[in-house]
């Protein structure tokens, strides 16, 4: 016979009670948690924002928002290229929660703002306002950007812009798988990678044969294949293809003007490690009707534009990748208890989350910067800054952004594994925005081809560096040190990516110590020029008050 323990029956249901584990970091306004994000917006010129930013910001940090991310990255998109009867439709579907967030992006006008209601700061207050969306979800963001993108490029072709402009920067989301003259707003995407050439798309064979006359504006069909189309339900794309000139730009929507499928059809979606929400596919051109963008044979010319506001666009995605994995370390280390002390009081780890948020602040206020001088184009200096700030940033925040993640990860350990925690989407989705639209060798030999082509984009950056002379001894010293890399001509294309990485510190240290806290300025100074960023993070030198910069970069949502 059994003996019978009524006390240890009581506890059969529950073995203990959950304790020392942080709740989920939602339900806060990510704008009002970030205090350098906010003091970005009023220096760099957008402080009229601010109501709009806190409203979105609120809205970013909803428990409501945040679970779309999760559903549109668990049910990903599929597609179906004939329906029952055998008709091909080229369709890709994708679940609600993804068109959620495409109109959530939309309405609030990431894809268009200053372009539809320019003003001083426009694009500053753009860039913080998709910087905290692409902490919700980041994949969508792609048709986002080329959207936003493609007005540069088409403003090369008048007549196309005048009837596509307005449907572009209309703040509404129309999925629909109709023509676009049917449609009050559209989106639209671009291609143009092949196999054979990948960046270098010089090299693309594709190719473009006149309908009647030849030349911009007029009409062509277009036979080819392209690697990667990604969001391929965007209602138009530009697309770069060979004529008898060479390599040109061409607007092809997906459906022809009578309403009939244009011949875009796509072969298979790309099996992405990352980046799951968003469509990525091949894609053949049979004979796909397509309208001439910019001068014959300038087709480069033509697109470079759009490419370099999508380049600006990784910027801004890996800036609010970091700032998320910061967020979200920063929240885990603070609420939970560790060899009798708390996690984010502990030295160690103090020197792990302090290095996390210096990297997320330098990206983030460099960013900024590129922003405000995307809004003074008409100033010579900011226009030559943008310029060669572009594909520094580009080539730098986006590759930092991989091991960032990792450490953050790591922070909160086994947890920051599991698929229902955001870290492992964020770690996936790391590595793509250094791949795309050119990867790091591309970038740094952009870098040596501007200053090439124009010798006065080198003196604008060293012009903004000299603005922060005098505020640090050890600034000073790299500066000096980064010029003679310049006047050494020797091998420069073997060592693009040591001066790309000088460049990238040398301007978020000149930026920090002119208007970050005096503990953030000194950390950066100390744990970015004098070991010039090689070491892992968390080895800050001693002295330095971490304790102070991981409570500024903290989201405070305390338990």
């Amino acid at each position: 016979m059994t003996e019978h323990y009524p006390q240890a029956e009581q506890f059969m249901a529950s073995t203990h009670e959950v304790e020392n584990q942080p709740k989920p970091l939602e339900n806060y306004n990510l704008y009002l948690a970030d205090k350098a994000l906010q003091q970005a917006v009023e220096r760099e010129g957008a402080s009229w924002a601010y109501s709009d930013l806190i409203a979105f910001g609120e809205l970013a940090g909803k428990k409501e928002s945040i679970e779309l991310g999760f559903q549109a990255n668990k049910y990903q998109p599929e597609l179906r290229t004939h329906d029952r009867y055998g008709h091909r439709i080229d369709q890709v579907d994708f679940h609600p929660s993804y068109h959620q967030l495409m109109t959530t992006a939309i309405e609030h006008g990431l894809h268009a703002s200053p372009w539809s209601d320019p003003k001083p700061g426009a694009h500053v207050a753009r860039a913080a306002k998709y910087y905290l969306h692409t902490q919700v979800e980041a994949s969508h963001g792609c048709p986002i950007t080329m959207t936003f993108a493609a007005i540069p490029a088409l403003r090369h072709q008048p007549g196309l812009f005048e009837e596509w402009a307005p449907k572009i920067t209309a703040r509404q989301y129309d999925p629909r798988n109709i023509p676009h003259t049917e449609k009050n707003a559209v989106t639209i995407g671009m291609a143009m990678t092949e196999k054979q050439g990948g960046s270098d798309v010089r090299r693309n064979t594709s190719r473009a044969y006149p309908l009647a006359k030849e030349g911009s504006g007029h009409a062509y069909e277009l036979v080819g294949h392209k690697w990667f189309v990604s969001a391929p339900m965007c209602d138009a794309f530009l697309v770069l293809a060979q004529t008898r000139s060479g390599l040109s730009c061409f607007l092809v929507p997906r459906w022809r003007p009578d309403g009939s499928k244009n011949p875009i059809q796509l072969q298979q979606l790309k099996q992405k490690m990352g980046n799951a929400a968003n469509a990525s596919s091949e894609t053949e051109l049979r004979g796909a009707l397509g309208w001439m963008v910019g001068e014959e044979g300038r087709g480069v010319r033509t697109i470079i534009e759009m490419v370099a506001t999508t380049r600006y666009d990784c910027m801004i995605g890996s800036s609010a990748g970091m700032r998320q994995a910061t967020a979200q370390a920063i929240h885990h280390a603070s609420n939970r208890e560790a060899f009798g002390a708390r996690l984010s009081e502990q030295p160690l780890m103090q020197n792990l989350l302090a290095d996390l948020a210096l990297e997320s602040e330098a990206a983030m206020t460099y960013m900024m910067r590129v922003a405000r001088a995307m809004d003074n184009q008409d100033n010579e200096h900011e226009k030559l800054l943008s310029r060669i700030a572009t594909p520094v940033g580009k080539y730098w925040i986006c590759k930092r952004t991989p091991n960032h993640a990792y450490e953050a990860m790591e922070v909160i350990g086994g947890s920051g594994v599991m698929e229902n925690h955001i870290m492992p989407r964020l770690f996936r989705e790391s590595p793509v925005n250094a791949i795309w639209e050119g990867s790091g060798n591309v970038q740094c030999l952009d870098i040596l081809r501007a200053i090439e082509k124009q010798p006065e984009v080198l003196d604008a950056y060293f012009a903004e560096l000299q603005r922060a002379k005098g505020a640090d001894k050890r600034l000073d010293q790299f500066m000096i040190k980064l010029k003679e890399e310049f006047s050494n001509s020797k091998a420069l294309q073997y060592r693009a990516r040591t001066i790309a990485d000088s460049m990238a510190v040398g301007l978020q240290a000149a930026l920090l110590v002119q208007h970050a806290t005096p503990e953030m300025a000194d950390a950066f100074c100390a744990g970015r020029l004098d070991v010039n960023g090689g070491f892992n993070y968390g080895t800050l030198p001693s002295g330095l008050n971490c304790a102070a910069i991981v409570e500024k970069a903290s989201p405070a949502v305390e338990q």
